[in-house]
């Protein structure tokens, strides 16, 4: 799979993308990712990327002529639309989660497109598949989303990681179980002893059962969305 990010900030994700499980997974070849710098095809001498916003009001807007061009030199013009996805990272978008991760892992092409300044110019989204936000909250640009959204991905990725260690991962589809390690007392907070039995039918079900428990209380709406699934 590859994952190609529109970005004016391209040097923002060094740390987080040489190191860890991604920086595994591109070694390996397992997965590539690409950083496509927008203020290559800004205009004039300055390379602008942006403008005032018609109408009046405050800050930059990102032109939609500029961000055309970098979207259609990230598309592989080998694949079709149900094999490549161009996404707009935007607060108007569809919150992204654990279900849009793996459907997104199954792609070969993913382009994501961060924002910055006051926005985008409207008419980009006739040249996106689809808008995702990460939560309702703001941020200055969406190269942090970016990140969230591909470290999610690629690590679902066929081969990046154990498949019993992904399989029992949180949101898939309730929060996790407990996890405990040594010591085994912890000024007198002890690891429970269904944990040291050794019966391993018992254990799993004990996790199950806390799984469920835990997500009960602390995000009830994940089964309701489960019951909807």
């Amino acid at each position: 799979m590859k994952i190609s990010i529109i970005t004016l900030f391209p040097e923002m994700f060094e740390g987080p993308f040489s190191s860890s499980i991604i920086k595994r997974a591109i070694d390996k070849k397992l997965v590539s990712v690409e950083f496509i710098n927008l203020r290559n095809f800004g205009l004039g001498k300055h390379q602008e990327v942006d403008d005032t916003p018609y109408g009046g009001g405050m800050g930059m807007i990102l032109r939609v002529d500029v961000l055309e061009k970098a979207i259609e030199s990230a598309k592989d013009k080998k694949l079709n639309k149900h094999e490549q996805k161009v996404i707009l990272l935007s607060a108007h978008g569809k919150n992204f989660d654990q279900k849009a991760a793996a459907k997104f892992s199954k792609l070969k092409h993913l382009i994501l497109i961060c924002g910055h300044y006051e926005g985008f110019d409207e008419r980009v989204k006739k040249f996106i598949d689809a808008e995702i936000s990460v939560g309702d909250f703001i941020l200055t640009g969406g190269e942090i989303p970016a990140m969230l959204i591909t470290d999610s991905i690629l690590r679902l990725v066929k081969g990046v990681i154990k498949k019993d260690s992904a399989a029992f991962e949180s949101f898939s589809p309730y929060l996790e179980h407990p996890q405990y390690t040594k010591p085994q007392d912890h000024k007198g907070i002890k690891v429970p002893a269904i944990l040291l039995s050794g019966n391993h039918l018992e254990i799993e079900k004990w996790r199950k059962e806390q799984s469920l428990k835990i997500t009960k209380k602390l995000r009830p709406d994940l089964l309701s969305k489960a019951k909807m699934d």
